[in-house]
């Protein structure tokens, strides 16, 4: 923000601090008539709509506030000015309705939760009085910073945020209540190194602090630490054996290590208990998914629809089946069901990628790309991705890694069991696993984080310089890339079999090629390419589990693709031949010839399973697991022609 906008956004607040409201309204009038920021014209909106409703201009107010909804829709405090014009006109179901949303997108709002605890008592609702009462009692032990931290967090204002917590554990360093917060606002800002140890250290201080325990599990997992997840979970359900969320914590690491069938024990244990919970339906209907089991998957992500109406994730799940289409009856209730106004964002994006998919399936094109793309306008709001970072962080490798002073430096775990398949997500990536993974030499696992871990860890805590990554690389001993490498290796035994190699199938670590060459110098690295126009609307019309947010806006997932290009071009230059680019066109061309070409860069012998890979049964977790059970295809490509007069930023880059 310039200083000007600085001053004025602060006199506006001063001026509603004294109820000189005509001021207020006379600064509010300069700022619109500025192009602001996307983030500035949403604090300007909020501002205008408090003003317009201490004016008693409410009808004002919620129009201030609706076009501030539709540029951030999970805008907690949007909700609950919302309220108070309902209030004011007394519209008392409509206030009800957005004080919960209020909530929902912002816990930390204590008066909104103490109105919908009026309401509860008002309706006699003991069940949702029993949750607020609980919701406020722990939002009034909170220390005032933490509590106002939080408020921000929810806000999207991060780094305040982060700068008010820090400011607070000064003074009362160890506070479980601070460290919690920081883990939090480290994972959303995706420093998991920082945040797993001080969730790491906040279990080990309190034990019993069950929030702290749950956390933990959910970080562990998001870094694909999943026998970490089994062990932790095994302890604390010695204490808590019947806690839903650390038994879930434990099936969801189970199916992590390929331990499916336990995992599936757990899940349908749940449910004998309980058939009302939608959560575990869709967990088990990912289970069956895994294994194969198309029917048994359908039926479980049924059951989480029919137990909860609203229920996003599950119509996505459905429509990512690939194999299952929706009739005209169900593309009709999903629409009815996303056009309701109570319903969240986040049911509301996963309901507009179903949607998408099913009137693509329909042929019905236009409506088809409306709803996908309503649905990644609204990811990437709520993502809020910028790609010029990314941009930046790609370009911070090229210059980090270049030529002799970095090709020619030593070291590393000599192992050359690890095979990497990076490159692009949809680029066929999960095909290519699925070949070699069927020969008899090599094991498939997952797409494991625990590169990017390690990435995230090399910092100024392993070199003298201080200096951060990707600079620090060209700073680490041999030693240092000796037991980084080590620590890889023995990370990623809990997810392969006996064979003598194994796949990490991350895309994402194509950005670390240099990294991987650095600790594991005997490692093998395959590129999966595909053509740009499949490659890119492909990502478009994925909803991802999490990550990829390049993927939500064409005009990101263009740009985020030729700076990958960019990156590999520069791979190639200072580690000539360390990477095999593998172009999918060509293996629909030539089976036979590119598994053998991948074969002979991996130094193993040819084996007939590998072109006979559909038959060969293992887990599969991305969403490509149907199609890599199908014989080769070609069903994937061109599959952006009918949609071709809506991707214009795609076409200026790669058909121009």
């Amino acid at each position: 923000m310039t200083q000007d906008f600085s001053n004025q956004f602060q006199a506006i607040k001063q001026s509603l601090q004294t109820k000189n409201l005509t001021a207020a309204m006379e600064n509010i009038s300069a700022l619109k008539a500025v192009e602001l920021p996307v983030a500035l014209r949403i604090e300007l909106l909020y501002l205008s709509a408090v003003t317009q409703r201490l004016a008693n201009q409410f009808d004002q107010a919620l129009q201030e506030l609706g076009e501030l909804l539709h540029l951030r829709p999970e805008h907690g405090r949007a909700y609950q000015e919302q309220a108070y014009n309902f209030l004011a006109l007394d519209q008392q179901d409509k206030a009800a309705s957005a004080f919960f949303r209020a909530t929902h997108y912002n816990p930390a709002l204590i008066t909104s939760w103490k109105q919908l605890l009026k309401i509860y008592q008002q309706h006699q609702d003991t069940t949702a009085e029993q949750l607020a009462l609980q919701h406020i009692a722990h939002l009034e032990q909170l220390p005032p910073p933490i509590l106002g931290a939080y408020d921000l967090m929810y806000e999207k204002q991060l780094a305040t945020a982060e700068k008010v917590c820090r400011q607070f554990l000064q003074q009362h360093k160890h506070h479980p209540e601070g460290m919690l917060l920081l883990a939090e606002l480290g994972i959303q800002l995706k420093v998991y190194h920082d945040a797993e140890f001080l969730l790491e250290s906040c279990v080990a201080l309190y034990p019993d602090n069950l929030r702290a325990v749950i956390a933990y599990l959910g970080l562990l997992a998001k870094l694909g630490k999943h026998q970490r997840v089994v062990e932790i979970s095994d302890e604390q359900l010695s204490a808590y054996p019947d806690n839903l969320q650390i038994l879930m914590a434990k099936a969801n690491a189970l199916l992590g290590i390929n331990r499916t069938e336990d995992a599936i024990t757990i899940f349908s244990e749940l449910l004998s208990a309980d058939e009302d919970r939608p959560g575990v339906w869709l967990a088990l209907g990912h289970a069956y998914k895994t294994t194969g089991n198309k029917q048994q998957a359908v039926e479980a992500y049924l059951k989480a629809a029919h137990y909860h109406q609203q229920f996003g994730d599950a119509y996505w799940s459905l429509a990512n089946m690939k194999s299952y289409t929706f009739d005209g009856e169900a593309l009709q209730d999903m629409a009815d069901i996303e056009a309701q106004s109570s319903i969240g964002v986040e049911d509301r994006i996963h309901l507009c990628f179903a949607l998408g998919k099913g009137f693509e399936d329909a042929g019905q094109f236009e409506k088809s790309f409306t709803y996908y793309e309503k649905g990644n306008r609204l990811k990437l709001i709520s993502t809020g991705y910028d790609i010029a970072r990314t941009e930046e962080a790609m370009a911070a490798q090229v210059e980090a890694c270049r030529g002799d002073s970095f090709a020619n430096l030593h070291g590393g775990f000599p192992s050359p069991e690890p095979i990497f398949i990076v490159g692009m997500p949809r680029a066929g990536s999960t095909l290519l696993e699925q070949i070699l993974a069927s020969h008899s030499d090599i094991d498939g696992t997952m797409e494991l984080h625990n590169i990017l871990s390690l990435a995230s860890s090399v910092g100024a805590q392993l070199n003298e310089s201080g200096k951060p990554y990707p600079y620090s690389l060209a700073e680490l001993s041999v030693e240092q890339c000796y037991e980084l490498g080590k620590q890889y290796i023995e990370q990623t035994r809990y997810y392969r079999g006996s064979a003598p190699f194994f796949i990490d199938k991350m895309p994402n670590n194509f950005m670390h090629v240099g990294f991987i060459k650095r600790i594991l110098p005997n490692a093998k690295i395959i590129d999966a390419r595909r053509d740009p126009m499949d490659c890119c609307f492909s990502n478009f019309k994925q909803l991802f589990g999490e990550g990829q947010e390049f993927s939500y806006g064409l005009e990101e997932v263009a740009r985020y693709y030729q700076a990958y290009q960019k990156l590999m071009d520069h791979w190639d230059e200072i580690l000539p031949g360390a990477v095999l680019r593998v172009q999918h066109e060509d293996v629909l061309d030539d089976l036979d010839g590119q598994v053998k070409r991948m074969l002979d860069y991996l130094g193993v012998p040819f084996e007939q399973a590998c072109l006979d890979f559909h038959q060969t049964d293992r887990l599969i977790k991305t969403p490509s697991a149907e199609q890599v059970r199908q014989p080769i295809n070609r069903k994937g490509q061109g599959r952006w022609q009918p949609f071709e007069a809506h991707l214009g930023p795609l076409l200026k880059r790669f058909r121009a």
